[in-house]
């Protein structure tokens, strides 16, 4: 992967919240939680959380597995972005069935 994924606030905060005409504060008290989280939800200062992801979910009518594995991908890539050089392979003919 090349380029960097979308955070899942962003899309949340041009995709929903934008269109609806929703404040930070009108959202978060819409989704029951503080103005703050949501703030550093939508400004990519935070990842999203399961229990964010099913509050989304519920509000939007989406599914919190879509919200997660737009999050996933862009934890992926963060990591690909710090890979370990430090890692051996372990020898894969040597590896037992269990």
């Amino acid at each position: 992967m090349i380029r960097k994924p979308t955070h899942p606030g962003n899309v949340f905060l041009e995709d929903v919240m934008k269109p609806l005409n929703l404040t930070v504060t009108d959202a978060a008290r819409m989704l029951g939680v503080s103005r703050k989280a949501l703030s550093e939800f939508v400004n990519e200062k935070a990842s999203l959380s399961p229990e964010m992801a099913l509050r989304i979910s519920k509000a939007t009518g989406t599914s919190a597995e879509s919200w997660m594995n737009m999050q996933q991908k862009l934890t992926l890539w963060i990591a690909h972005q710090h890979e370990p050089a430090n890692v051996i392979p372990f020898p894969l003919s040597e590896v037992k069935e269990g």
